[in-house]
């Protein structure tokens, strides 16, 4: 499985990419380096915890084995959301319902830092306030309506309500029957955001190296990492790749499936049709378990992701599939045509509740070594707080991270060879399920 090679098709046509404004590529390491902290991977985790780190006066220093924002951090929906990719109810389940609690505030928290850092940095990334999500049958509808009952009532945040008479005021479409808005969530323009959470890194001290693949890791009192043209010794290292870490923490691969999703974005539209097509500028997503998601951009386009795929295989006739997607959630939109196709991989459980934790120590020696994988597509917001709990962590104050530490993970079942077949029957069964719902 080539994840690499699959991408190369998939980053070529993205609207993120044309839009964002990137400075030259950091050198990649060369020479023989030590450090307090090495982070492996350049997206909104590593970077959020390089910076964390940096500005509590650790030496960090961050490799990137393409560029800063090349993975699902600069290509991915730009919803910023409330809560993790699980039900609450998965880590009341594991944890008790206090920890929950305490997990659901600093998914809040997190919603909280994103917006901090954005104004702190000066960060231009279209940040817009709110998120829809939405039901498509009045079965969905009445889920979704007690699923945010009980939200309010159990940990206290409340969701506007959108019954069925109301979702005409919120989206110009007869596909959804009812819904939720949260104002305080919102939607960005990701490789913008992450880009900016880069130069913030920079400024900080933190020694950025693109271009830099980790080829090895040894583990002990200090790690050493290898890169094609250096090397590195490091008191703490982070794992912040995820499907991305080739090899390098075997132990980890078993735990994440790499999802292929996909997004579309459609030519300049007239004005009035673009502000029309939701009223608030809200990002919506529905609640199917193959959801699909979109928002409007500030240049009058409208961008829709949905469609997954569990094999490295880039659909075909990629941008004509994601266009029938979206004229069935918006018919006026028949005459528009596709400007920009993309997609990318992002990283899944099996209970999609994040995997946060230390690789086993060397006998005799701390664990010193983590690792924040298994965002399951809700990391845009969470990955930040998940930066800042590995720098509590490192700092001596794990209680945060621990937190998240304890929450079990199981291997997907088949083994390397036939974990792909088995998740794509399943995905199959959840198809047909939304349809017939």
């Amino acid at each position: 499985m080539d994840l690499l090679r699959a991408e190369r098709e998939l980053t070529r046509h993205s609207y993120y990419a044309a839009t964002a404004a990137r400075e030259h590529p950091r050198p990649p390491l060369r020479g023989s380096h030590e450090c307090d902290v090495a982070v492996v991977g350049g997206g909104l985790a590593g970077l959020s915890a390089a910076l964390e780190l940096a500005e509590r006066g650790w030496s960090v220093t961050l490799l990137e084995a393409q560029r800063c924002g090349w993975g699902a951090s600069g290509r991915n929906g730009g919803q910023a959301i409330h809560g993790l990719a699980c039900d609450p109810a998965t880590i009341e389940a594991q944890l008790g319902l206090d920890a929950a609690r305490r997990v659901w505030d600093m998914t809040i928290e997190a919603l909280d830092l994103l917006r901090e850092r954005i104004r702190r940095h000066a960060i231009d990334c279209d940040w817009r306030d709110g998120v829809l999500t939405l039901a498509t049958s009045a079965r969905k509808g009445d889920a979704l309506r007690r699923w945010a009952e009980r939200i309010e009532r159990v940990y206290g945040y409340a969701l506007q309500p959108i019954a069925a008479a109301q979702v005409g005021d919120w989206i110009a479409s007869r596909r959804f029957h009812s819904g939720v808005f949260d104002a305080r969530s919102g939607h960005l323009h990701p490789l913008k955001y992450t880009l900016g959470l880069a130069r913030a890194a920079a400024a900080a001290g933190v020694g950025l190296h693109e271009g830099s693949p980790v080829q090895s890791l040894q583990h002990g009192a200090t790690v050493k990492l290898r890169t094609p043209h250096g090397e590195l010794t490091a008191r703490h290292v982070l794992l912040a790749g995820n499907v991305y870490l080739q090899g390098l923490a075997p132990e980890l691969a078993p735990r994440i499936m790499p999802v292929g999703t996909y997004i579309a974005c459609t030519e300049r539209l007239d004005a009035r049709l673009a502000a029309s097509l939701i009223p608030s500028g809200a990002a919506v997503c529905d609640t199917n378990f193959v959801l699909d998601y979109f928002r409007p951009t500030p240049d009058q386009r409208l961008l829709y992701g949905g469609r997954v795929s569990y094999s490295t295989a880039t659909p075909a006739n990629l941008g004509a599939s994601m266009r029938r997607r979206m004229v069935a959630s918006f018919a006026q939109l028949a005459g528009a045509k596709i400007e920009f196709a993309w997609g990318g991989f992002v990283d899944i459980t099996m209970n999609r509740a994040p995997d946060f934790g230390r690789l086993p120590a060397v006998p005799g020696y701390a664990a010193n070594v983590y690792y924040l994988q298994g965002f399951s597509g809700h990391g845009l917001a969470l990955a930040g707080l998940a930066g800042r709990l590995v720098a509590e962590a490192i700092g001596g104050d794990a209680g945060r991270f621990d937190l998240f530490a304890r929450l079990k993970h199981r291997a997907f079942p088949g083994g390397p060879r036939l974990r792909m077949p088995a998740l794509v029957l399943g995905m199959a069964w959840y198809r047909l399920r939304d349809l017939l719902a």
